[in-house]
């Protein structure tokens, strides 16, 4: 018999840290999305337009589903170099693509549960990019509650999670709600330096330096690049000054450890790679999935942010100054950055 308890022991032996069942009805907060898209703050993410329905209801993801088994995997690797670096990378990107490792995983995890049962079932795996809420699920499958910078927080491990799961037509016993335990506190609120947290649980994604760095297509006005600071990609402050961050456990999964520098990252250095060699810098990490002229606009805007004079005098060099090296850089957006950062020398 396909126990959750059989299910959350396999889900350990593949590299999970934590596994729970959530009921696949019954999650009125899968709605508010509506309400989110309404204000407009998805921004430019028309993506969440064309998919909310489905987001808003599980048994829209997977016709019939009765159960969620959500997964969390730690993605905390230690401390960052010192000093600190001109350029940061969210730690997620800093290894291997989240993506592809985390359905590899859930793949393997659904094919052990085929093979433990007689009779055929219906399932759908999802890890981010699929039509699924994860981090409301998750809370429904008792890993954790959501913080008030809208990440899911587990009281033994933290925030730095990776969530993903199988929707599936099993009838399983689901986990018990684990209670808000982010009290009075309002530390991610206070150190967003955008102001993206624009209350407790409601982010605006048109205002947060990840949204910026990431989803935003085309040129970054003044106000957006000055928020973007040294940032390239993507953004960890709300859970930098998360209490339940403070003594992190360390994870020691060599798929999340830092590879190919992106750990501090030279961003003059990097502007002068040609794009052949700039992709190697993305490559088999989450940061493929932004194209590559939109890696140099956040690579300029950095140079810019810091003032270095020497950086910025680099950006007359894309490539290295070989012609034809870099076409990437005579994208509109890029530019505007160049532009930009000139004007902060």
């Amino acid at each position: 018999m396909l126990t959750p308890s059989a299910i959350k022991a396999h889900a350990r032996e593949l590299g999970f840290d934590l596994c729970g069942i959530a009921p696949a009805t019954g999650m009125p907060e899968l709605s508010r999305i509506h309400e989110w898209i309404a204000r407009g703050q998805h921004g430019e993410m028309r993506y969440l337009e064309r998919s909310a329905d489905v987001r808003a209801d599980v048994t829209r993801f997977l016709p019939g589903a009765r159960s969620v088994i959500v997964t969390a995997t730690n993605y905390y690797t230690g401390t960052e170099p010192a000093p600190a670096p001109p350029a940061t990378v969210a730690r997620y990107a800093r290894g291997q693509d989240y993506h592809l490792v985390l359905a590899e995983r859930l793949e393997a995890l659904l094919a052990w549960m085929r093979a433990s049962v007689a009779e055929p079932f219906d399932a759908a795996v999802f890890v981010d990019k699929h039509w699924v809420q994860e981090r409301v699920v998750a809370a429904y499958a008792g890993l954790g509650w959501i913080g008030k910078h809208s990440l899911l927080i587990n009281a033994d491990i933290g925030s730095w999670l990776l969530l993903g799961g199988i929707a599936t037509t099993l009838p399983l016993t689901p986990d018990v709600l684990v209670g808000d335990q982010c009290g009075a506190c309002t530390l991610c609120l206070d150190a967003c330096p955008t102001g993206a947290i624009v209350a407790e649980r409601d982010v605006d994604a048109r205002k947060c330096i990840s949204y910026l760095t990431i989803e935003k297509d085309g040129a970054l006005t003044d106000a957006e690049a000055s928020a973007a600071g040294t940032h390239v990609f993507g953004c960890d402050i709300c859970q930098e000054v998360c209490p339940w961050n403070l003594a992190p456990v360390t994870s020691s999964d060599s798929v999340w450890q830092a590879r190919g520098g992106r750990d501090a990252p030279d961003p003059a250095a990097l502007w002068q790679r040609p794009d052949d060699r700039l992709h190697d810098f993305v490559a088999g990490s989450a940061l493929t999935h932004a194209p590559m002229a939109q890696l140099r606009r956040n690579l300029a805007t950095v140079i810019g942010a810091n003032g270095d004079a020497v950086a910025i005098a680099a950006l007359e060099r894309p490539g290295g100054g070989v012609k034809n090296a870099a076409f990437s850089a005579d994208a509109p957006a890029v530019r505007d950055a160049v532009a930009w950062a000139r004007r902060r020398r």
